[in-house]
């Protein structure tokens, strides 16, 4: 579970506030039942290669399907210019109900021409000792730290299986998001972002708003700052994702509901785990359930978002570099069902949106995908009677009956009016990191 990415910083940007929209369409799956990934519907379909020799070639700004086998990596390649930051996200989809070990999990290496290390990225199952999807990033940029890195040409991406298996590797689904994040107009110093206030902000409250979450990246249900439920089952996960423009701050808490269903007690119950706008990890947390009371897991404070974050040593603060949808994945461990039974079981997602506006950066191009770093403005059409608030200051709605709920929503590198109001900060403690060579 290491990385680290490190490179420029600057800023000019904007805050949009919304509301009233359609919901998603419902994917035939019922959302929290374990079933496999919800893979993109346009993805394309490639073939990872046992060698560098016969990699195919990935493209900033398409996402892919592959597959993972056990007994060896893929390699897949990149054709990048010497201006551009690259970042590939591999999430590896093991069969829900299959057996893994705390141990096993995905990793990701970029690599330049002649094999050498550019980055490299690794997620494990952990205490939650449940299949579930789970996802490594690794890094081309253009840095003075890594000269060899910064060139034009050809490089490569290997993607692995880590740990040792507890039964039969069978292959796992795979699927690849690629982003390339263009240059500065202007070149700026490194610095490490001010410090700032490590308070643990206050759970969102509020009226609870049911809301279903997807089965992957590309189905992640759409939330805003407020209490959002579900049901959920063991083996089932659940992707909401929530847009963060530039200055903002994340916060978020799942909880598990009790049960009068069996008894015993559950390690690693329940898990809540953030992935950024180019689905690179940022941390995780989980809860153990005994079943009599709610169980709660909070993500330990995290930075407002900003360009400058890369520079910062600790992976959970490299990771919040870029504005957009943030992605949080909700899992409940298969084990649950042993000692409680089926369900569903319900489950709160508590969102909160503080922080400050701030100006998005300078960037001399576009991003692929081009709306990749922008807080698209979420309008939710609730369809139910009740609202929500955030508990904070600015970034979250209140109660206003069958009315849409007004959802944050922040413009990333595009333009935008700001309308966002003075809001908390916190602080953060480090984590993992991703190195290069």
């Amino acid at each position: 579970m290491r990385h680290a990415f490190r490179a420029r910083s600057a800023a000019i940007g904007a805050l949009l506030l919304c509301t009233t929209a359609a919901l998603p369409a419902p994917t035939a799956l019922a959302a929290g039942s374990p079933g496999p990934y919800g893979f993109a519907p346009d993805a394309t379909s490639v073939t990872g290669a046992p060698t560098p020799a016969g990699a195919k070639p990935l493209t900033a700004g398409t996402t892919y399907r592959s597959s993972l086998p056990g007994d060896g990596p893929v390699h897949y390649s990149l054709d990048l210019d010497a201006t551009s930051d690259t970042y590939v996200s591999a999430t590896a989809a093991p069969d829900p109900g299959s057996t893994v070990s705390a141990g096993e999990g995905v990793k990701v290496t970029v690599q330049d021409a002649a094999g050498r290390s550019c980055s490299f990225d690794t997620e494990t199952f952990g205490v939650v000792r449940s299949a579930r999807p789970i996802a490594a990033w690794g890094a081309r940029e253009v840095s003075a730290d890594r000269p060899r890195c910064k060139t034009a040409g050809t490089y490569h991406v290997v993607v692995e299986r880590v740990g040792t298996p507890v039964s039969a590797p069978d292959d796992w689904d795979l699927e690849l998001f690629v982003v390339s994040e263009p240059a500065l107009r202007k070149p700026v110093a490194a610095e490490v972002p001010e410090a700032w206030n490590s308070q643990t902000p206050r759970p969102a409250t509020g009226d609870a708003v049911p809301r279903e979450g997807g089965s992957g990246f590309a189905s992640a249900v759409p939330v805003g700052p407020g209490v959002w439920t579900s049901g959920i089952e063991p083996g089932g996960t659940l992707f909401y994702r929530v847009p963060v423009g530039w200055g903002g701050q994340l916060s978020a808490t799942a909880e598990l509901g009790a049960t009068d269903s069996g008894g015993g007690y559950t390690t690693g119950a329940l898990s809540l785990e953030l992935y950024n706008p180019a689905r690179g990890f940022v941390d995780d947390v989980a809860a153990n359930y005994a079943g009599r009371r709610r169980e709660a897991a909070s993500l330990p404070p995290l930075p407002p978002v900003a360009y400058e974050n890369r520079y910062a040593g600790p992976d959970r603060l490299g990771a919040m570099r870029f504005a957009g949808s943030y992605y949080l994945v909700v899992h409940l461990a298969s084990e649950v069902a042993e000692k409680f039974g089926d369900g569903p079981f319900d489950v709160a997602l508590r969102v909160r949106v503080d922080g400050s506006e701030k100006s998005a950066p300078d960037y001399a191009g576009e991003s692929r995908p081009d709306d990749v770093f922008e807080a698209v403005p979420v309008d939710l059409d609730l369809g139910v009677t009740g609202g929500a608030s955030s508990g904070g200051t600015a970034g979250g709605g209140s109660g206003r009956g069958d009315a849409a709920m007004t959802v944050l929503a922040v413009s990333g590198i595009g333009t935008g009016t700001a309308l966002l109001g003075v809001l908390g900060v916190w602080s953060v403690v480090a984590r993992r990191r991703l190195g290069g060579s």
